[in-house]
């Protein structure tokens, strides 16, 4: 037999022969298998003398105490005897990476399987259940009167309890501290080499059980010192049979998801009569979301989503004969939805918003400055190299037609960003693109691209196909994005709320927009990485909540999923109204209870000072000294930011009502409500809603193509960076 093979084979013997845990000791092989008893000399450091049958995966039987002559070299020796978790760490790390065949990987984990102690039935309950695994993993923490920690752990598969078995051992009889210091990353290279041995859902079981660890050792820590763990963050538990709030900011979340059905009768009877069609965005009003919700049910031309297909959907809306468009969002939302039906031939449509005075939009502000103009003003001084302008959707349609005649536009949103960027890299040879104004996601970007160049170029044409590690260090280079510009509510998630997130959440489900800060941002990334996140628009966090929860459906198991919604707590009406869809949809007595649990992480440090009125326009809050949260307290922070923005809450449903009953024959008194047309010219003489509405449509057709519209590539190349975007 080889000496490496057999050396390898004696490690993974002595993985489990110097337990601390006295649960683990003595532990009988089940199997009546004739394989000779393996003992293990311990160091004067182990005050056990653990022993039990070993079945080798080599059939070569030997005692540890054999094999560490001249079969050891100076990584076996240093096992035998590691007591930090760290050197446990890198020679389990050895262990596996030698091990070049998958089979032999699996089988490795099968084998340590077979070691673990029985987990009665009674500890598989809710409580000890290890969240975002493809099979079940139970898991029990304890610490000890000498605080170190033991561990318990079983799953409902053969190979993730070797997973399992591994990570117990690594940590069992450790201290709080060395349990704390092993990260998710110091576990990467365990899976390295897979190709295919075991899924990438297995393997992030190394990860997801070591934040359950995490988070149980430091509640168990914090109640032995007397420490209080922090109040908790507002949260709705959703079931099949109800749902249930838990802090005041959730309460009135909750308070709308059962609608007054006298008020949707009043409003879509009036949506019928008059063909009335209403596209609202995810943040809305909870009181608003809740009817819309209800109402979609009787009336088709309602609908709810983020910025991208709101003026798509009016145009749909149009076409099927509606009169009339009501908008439901800021304002640059109403002046894109009056440009695009304009485009698509509906002239005649009305266009109104939901507020007499100016919905504003904080990026679209930072967009709107000198500031701005300014960053652009390098690009233009940039005529050696093509330059290309990204801007977010998320800006007036002025701020599209001012910058596309500095520099060629075209508009992204939070899920195509990425995509965008990479292909006009790719088509355009020395391009230099300028992106804005979000500067959170702007550095998201540039971190995104810093953590590909770490990737395989495989990895990377899974991403984009035209790109790979050495072009995503040229895209690096030639990337830009504008330094003050931030959205109010993704504001919120910083320091505070990420740190509480570690201590309490760091084994839930994370979601996070685009736009939050890098914290956060780099949080969201982890937790993706292990199958347990999402980063990107409000639309990519629906869909990944029902994506989870589908999956627990179809395991059939008990299961309670808990989701941070790192995104503004109007999307929550949306995911509700998902979850119990797809809950009521396999109700049955037969069937295992699953809930789910928003979490709202929302500052401790909150405002209580609210508008004087709900019922019409709610004013500009951008000049109040402090930006008003909900009455009851953990809406908005001290610090900058809200969970809620009070720039779309400025959409009501008396605003809503209002503006129905008045059509068509009392127009005159919405002329305040009307999205005007733009008759307003660029600095070249071109009309503003003209040139504002290219760098949509080229989005449109980057949409649909996958490719940057010729004309806008002409556009780039051009010499002459003073004439007119448009032919």
């Amino acid at each position: 037999m080889d000496s490496a093979l057999i050396s390898m084979s004696a490690v993974s013997s002595s993985f489990f022969c110097k337990s601390s845990n006295p649960k683990f000791s003595h532990v009988s092989n089940p199997k009546p298998a004739p394989q000779p008893t393996i003992r293990c000399g311990h160091s004067q450091k182990s005050p056990l003398n653990s022993w039990f049958p070993l079945k080798p995966i080599l059939r070569t039987a030997f005692s540890c105490s054999a094999v560490t002559s001249q079969h050891l070299n100076t990584s076996d020796s240093e096992y035998l005897t590691a007591s930090t978790t760290k050197a446990k760490l890198h020679l389990l790390i050895q262990e596996f990476q030698s091990l070049t065949d998958p089979v032999d990987r699996v089988k490795r984990l099968l084998h340590y399987a077979e070691l673990l102690p029985p987990f009665a039935d009674a500890l598989k309950i809710a409580d000890n259940r290890v969240p975002g695994c493809t099979a079940q993993v139970w898991l029990q923490v304890q610490l000890g009167d000498d605080n170190r920690l033991r561990f318990l752990a079983d799953s409902d598969s053969e190979i993730t309890k070797g997973f399992c078995a591994c990570l117990v051992r690594l940590l069992d009889g450790a201290t709080a501290e060395e349990v704390l210091a092993i990260k998710t990353e110091d576990l990467a290279a365990l899976n390295n080499g897979r190709k295919g041995g075991y899924s990438g859902n297995r393997a992030n079981t190394w990860h997801n059980v070591l934040m359950s660890m995490h988070k149980r050792t430091k509640a168990l820590v914090a109640a032995r010192e007397g420490r209080p763990r922090g109040e908790a963050f507002p949260s709705l538990i959703v079931t099949a049979d109800g749902i249930q709030a838990k802090g005041s900011y959730a309460e009135a979340q909750a308070r709308f998801l059962v609608p007054d059905e006298a008020k949707i009768q009043e409003l879509v009877s009036l949506l019928e009569e008059k063909k009335i069609g209403i596209v609202a965005h995810f943040y809305m009003d909870p009181e608003v979301q809740g009817i819309l919700t209800a109402a979609q049910k009787l009336w088709p031309h309602i609908h709810i989503s983020d910025s991208l297909v709101m003026a798509d959907s009016a145009v749909k809306m149009a076409t099927a004969g509606c009169k009339f468009i009501t908008v439901l969002g800021v304002d640059f939302m109403s002046e894109n939805v009056r440009a695009i039906l304009d485009q698509a031939g509906f002239p005649e449509v009305g266009v109104y918003r939901m507020s007499s005075e100016r919905i504003g939009c904080s990026l679209a502000d930072a967009a709107a400055s000198p500031a701005y103009m300014d960053y652009l003003a390098t690009a233009i001084a940039s005529v050696s190299t093509p330059s290309l302008h990204v801007v977010y959707i998320n800006t007036s349609l002025e701020t599209k037609a001012y910058t596309h005649e500095v520099v060629p536009t075209i508009t992204c949103t939070s899920s195509n960003v990425v995509q965008t960027i990479l292909q006009a890299f790719s088509e355009v040879p020395d391009l230099n693109v300028w992106y804005g104004p979000d500067t959170y996601m702007g550095a998201n970007i540039m971190e995104l691209f810093r953590q590909m160049t770490a990737m395989s170029d495989e990895e990377i044409a899974n991403i984009h196909p035209k790109h790979n590690r050495e072009s995503i260090k040229s895209v690096l280079q030639r990337l830009h994005y504008f330094q003050d510009g931030t959205c109010i509510v993704h504001h919120l998630f910083g320091h505070e709320v990420v740190g509480k997130l570690n201590e309490m959440y760091c084994d839930a489900f994370l979601t996070a927009h685009f736009e939050v800060p890098g914290e956060m941002f780099s949080l969201a990334m982890e937790a993706k990485r292990r199958g347990m996140g999402v980063v990107g628009s409000t639309q990519n966090i629906l869909d990944f909540i029902q994506e989870r929860l589908q999956e627990a459906l179809d395991r059939n198991v008990d299961d309670h999923l808990q989701f941070v919604l790192g995104t503004e707590s109007g999307m929550v009406t949306s995911i509700v109204s998902a979850v119990r869809k797809r809950l009521g949809s396999v109700k049955s007595h037969d069937m295992a209870r699953v809930s789910v649990e928003i979490v709202f992480p929302v500052s401790s440090e909150s405002i209580t000072r609210t508008p004087t009125s709900s019922s019409g326009g709610a004013g500009d809050f951008s000049n109040l000294p402090i930006i008003p949260g909900v009455a009851t307290g953990e809406g908005c922070s001290l610090n900058g930011g809200c969970a809620s923005c009070p720039y779309m809450k400025m959409n009501s449903l008396a605003s809503l009502l209002k503006v129905c009953h008045s059509l068509p024959h009392d127009k005159d008194n919405l002329s305040a409500y009307e999205a005007g047309r733009f008759s307003l010219q660029t600095p070249n003489g071109n009309l503003i809603a003209d040139v504002g509405c290219e760098p949509i449509l080229h989005m449109r057709h980057f949409q649909a193509t996958k490719r940057l519209p010729e004309k806008l590539i002409h556009q780039i190349l051009r010499t002459n960076k003073t004439t007119t975007c448009l032919p």
